[in-house]
């Protein structure tokens, strides 16, 4: 008894007629016809009632379908659950502070694993090292290097905040803009920016922010929006439109390193990562270390 064989009586039984099946299963119907009856010889029964033109389930037919679908079921579990298990051993979890080193991080993975799934998370700084901590993620990236026993760290990039200002604006041909300039200013920005969010807040507590939570609708609303926006020189940053002039911000909280954090009890695909990140993106840490 096969299991092809277990598929082809279910198919018998769901189109109600052997050419039905047989068309279904890509099959000849003697071909069809043949496997049948090799299953019947290894069950010591006849699972159909045949006359010249139609072959018809009996009861022992029924007896056995109803066996060969729970052992199907059975068999589609199993292969779900292995191919869950897959993806859980390629999948890398990563809960971030900001979007852009996730893209950076993402980049690296995938040159040099492209079977690897890389599933970011934006969250705290307190947040992110919770999840790391306790599992709930393999890497984390914040904005101040941890100094805990059982974590490791590395420089992954650096990040520099611009504001994205508009020809028509009073700011468009400054070489340079503070904090303090912008604010008071009203901001058409992203909602999924992470940490910069507070960054804003905090530097300019009497700007007026317009959020927009869809990446790809707040970048179509940037491009007719006389509002300003925010964009940063992330290479994989798209905040950037012919109509705009990126203006770097001086203030130093416009500046942030980002370290990527592992447990010290990572699992090896995990290790192996990190040492292939942190060897990629040493050259340009400068004196950090």
């Amino acid at each position: 008894m096969e299991l092809e064989q277990l598929r082809q009586l279910d198919m018998i039984s769901q189109t109600g007629t052997l050419a039905g099946a047989s068309e279904r299963l890509h099959i000849s119907q003697s071909a069809l016809s043949r496997s049948m009856r090799r299953l019947e010889d290894d069950l010591g029964q006849p699972l159909f009632k045949r006359t010249r033109n139609s072959m018809e389930i009996n009861a022992a037919g029924r007896i056995a379908l109803s066996h060969a679908q729970l052992i199907l079921a059975e068999e589609r579990r199993l292969r779900d659950e292995f191919a869950s298990l897959a993806k859980r051993e390629r999948t890398i979890r990563v809960t971030s502070v900001a979007p852009a080193p996730t893209w950076r991080l993402s980049a690296i993975t995938l040159e040099q694993c492209p079977t690897a799934i890389v599933e970011p998370d934006i969250a705290t700084e307190q947040e992110t090292m919770s999840q790391l901590l306790n599992g709930a993620c393999d890497l984390a990236i914040v904005a101040h290097r941890p100094a805990l026993p059982t974590i490791q760290s590395c420089f992954l990039m650096h990040e520099d905040l611009y504001a994205n200002v508009p020809t028509n604006h009073a700011l468009h041909e400054r070489e340079s803009v503070s904090f303090a300039e912008l604010d008071g200013e009203a901001f058409l920005v992203y909602g999924g920016i992470g940490f910069w969010h507070d960054v804003h807040t905090r530097m300019m507590p009497h700007a007026q922010f317009v959020t927009q939570p869809d990446r790809t609708i707040f970048l179509q609303q940037m491009r007719t929006s006389t509002l300003l926006t925010f964009t940063t020189n992330a290479p994989e940053n798209t905040n950037r439109h012919k109509s705009r002039r990126a203006i770097p911000i001086t203030d130093p909280e416009a500046h942030v390193t980002f370290w990527l954090c592992m447990r010290s009890d990572a699992p090896e695909r995990i290790r192996a990562l990190f040492a292939l990140v942190k060897e990629q993106c040493a050259v340009g840490s400068g004196d950090l270390t």
